[in-house]
């Protein structure tokens, strides 16, 4: 058996509901015996349910500390993902244990933060990765830095957020080197457009309600029409596991900073609507 502990900033949210029902299935598919077993949370959610409820409904314990929790733990996953702006201080309690943990998207709330958290792992001699599951849909497993232009489409609660999800997606099947970003809005959507100097191009469309799908041409000029429709949460923790057994990061740490990279360009870009901006 080894032991699994979450941090967050709260805990009743998606993804400390959801994981664990995902780490079971992934058990009862590769015959592994990771268990779910701790629980650290910076605050109780405000009005809702406390850190030490939430944990005896998912039976687990509560720690004290970050500190008590990675000594407890085989393997850590970081999550608070709507507050990316508590993922450094997180981060280096855990690499101070020598631990090597996953770090949820958003994985930082700026450039500058992601290159600190590089900065801490290399200082403290340890690895981690972080992404949007949305890097794990079946319908881009084929495209590896190779495609000439992606489009894509999703949803969410706001675009500051959610749009780290088409924005994985995009650099998954584009590589690195985008040069500059255009923001345009029109009633509920919001358009968000990136160049790069070679001919690469993105464009990405945020609606609160729209399912993600994706259009991806690669140097042949093929193209096709991809509702995401597959289990990539699923490939995700997957990979995370894999992670945690190998130590071996599953893609290079240029595209994690490339994620956060656009992601700043197309929020600042949002105060000069229809202007290009370079990144």
């Amino acid at each position: 058996m080894k032991t699994v502990g979450f941090i967050d900033y709260f805990l009743n949210e998606w993804h400390a509901n959801e994981y664990p029902a995902m780490i079971r299935d992934y058990n009862q598919k590769h015959g592994t015996d990771y268990q779910f077993k701790y629980a650290w949370a910076e605050i109780d959610v405000p009005g809702g349910v406390t850190t030490k409820e939430w944990c005896k409904n998912y039976g687990v314990e509560p720690c004290a500390t970050i500190e008590e929790l990675c000594k407890k733990c085989d393997c850590v996953f970081v999550l608070a993902p709507s507050n990316p702006e508590k993922h450094l201080a997180y981060a280096e309690e855990v690499f101070k244990c020598g631990k090597n943990p996953y770090i949820d998207k958003t994985f930082a709330p700026d450039y500058q933060t992601a290159m600190q958290i590089y900065d801490l792992a290399e200082k403290y001699g340890v690895k981690f990765f972080s992404t949007s599951a949305l890097r794990y849909a079946d319908e881009i497993k084929d495209y590896n830095e190779n495609a000439k232009t992606v489009f894509t489409v999703g949803g969410g609660s706001n675009m500051e957020e959610y749009i780290i999800h088409q924005i994985e997606m995009a650099v998954k099947c584009l590589g690195v080197g985008a040069k500059k970003v255009l923001y345009n809005k029109y009633s509920d959507q919001e358009w968000a457009e990136v160049e790069y100097n070679d001919g690469r191009y993105a464009k990405m469309m945020f609606s609160p309600c729209m399912p993600f799908a994706i259009t991806v041409a690669d140097n042949n000029e093929k193209s096709a029409y991809k509702p995401v429709n597959s289990a990539f949460f699923n490939n995700l923790i997957a990979d995370i596991f894999k992670f945690f057994e190998t130590c071996e990061v599953p893609f290079s740490s240029r595209q994690t900073l490339e994620v956060m990279k656009i992601r700043e360009g197309v929020i600042k870009a949002k105060e000069k609507a229809g202007t290009w901006i370079n990144i």
